[in-house]
């Protein structure tokens, strides 16, 4: 990540080995609770996140073939959810150490798999509003306690031109009545989301967690290529953002699971998978800026 003041904020930690994680939920929480992001460079390796990207571009295809399967946020930008079963890597991903101890570490030992998908600006992308994901929870409110996570792996090697993600660092606890669908910062603020505004630059194999609360947006997109983005939400019980997804499993595949995945995958389990019509739409972002 860099400040657009040209310094560079602390890097990423690096990929815990198994069984050599028990700093990673202090070094995270204090991340999450300061900054509203964590990350972790390499966690995966390259050649696993390209078999990520090409099960994304199978599954954009399919949605962008019926009524209700992309749903946009912003002129050439488009948010796909899909069922676990759409992605090899999907046990791979929710096993990793690192994000088992953030989750855990932020959500509690019950944290609930919620949502999958993926966002994806094309060449043409626009800036996004600046914006969290949904209104704060009463909760965070009244507790300062953070009830969701997410969770984001790139599937390129993000570069200026790409429109990376941008961020502003601290945000997620501003709680102000003018926010818009308690979602949109008026104009007023923005100057104080520029100032603190960070690009981020993830690699093939990072990963990161943020707080969908931290105020961002995202950037144009002037390359000639798309930069698709993995997105895995994480709740904390009781949190309710399930409500706003379609996820689930067949029965031969929940059979499949291992039990560290079975018990925080809370969906339904169903004989034929249905595509997923997306009904969280933000009809903040549909326009841009």
């Amino acid at each position: 990540m860099r400040h657009h003041d040209g310094t560079t904020p602390p890097a990423p930690t690096p990929a815990p080995a198994p069984g050599e994680n028990d700093e990673t939920p202090t070094a995270a929480l204090g991340d999450l609770y300061r900054d509203g992001i964590t990350a972790c460079r390499g966690a995966f390796p390259v050649e696993w996140v390209d078999r990520v990207r090409e099960d994304v571009e199978v599954a954009f295809a399919e949605a962008r073939s019926r009524p209700d399967g992309a749903v946009g946020r912003g002129p050439q930008r488009w948010y796909v959810e899909i069922h676990p079963e759409q992605l090899r890597g999907f046990v791979d991903l929710v096993t990793h150490p690192w994000v088992v101890a953030v989750c855990r570490a932020v959500l509690g030992p019950r944290y609930e798999i919620v949502e999958l998908g993926f966002d994806t600006p094309f060449p043409g992308a626009v800036h996004q509003p600046w914006h969290r994901d949904f209104p704060m929870p009463e909760q965070t409110r009244q507790q300062r306690r953070l009830t969701s996570l997410a969770l984001n792996l790139t599937t390129v090697d993000t570069e200026e031109e790409m429109g990376p993600f941008e961020i502003a660092p601290g945000t997620q606890w501003d709680d102000h009545p003018d926010f818009d669908h308690g979602m949109f910062p008026p104009r007023e603020r923005h100057p104080r989301y520029e100032r603190r505004a960070v690009r981020t630059y993830p690699k093939r194999g990072d990963i990161s967690a943020r707080s969908a609360l931290t105020i961002h947006r995202g950037t144009p997109n002037v390359s000639t290529v798309a930069r698709p983005v993995l997105v895995l939400g994480v709740d904390a019980p009781g949190a309710g953002n399930a409500a706003r997804h379609d996820m689930a499993v067949t029965r031969g595949y929940w059979e499949r699971l291992p039990p560290l995945v079975r018990e925080h995958l809370p969906c339904p389990v169903v004989e034929t998978l249905t595509p997923i019509r997306q009904k969280h739409t933000i009809e903040g972002l549909v326009m841009g800026v």
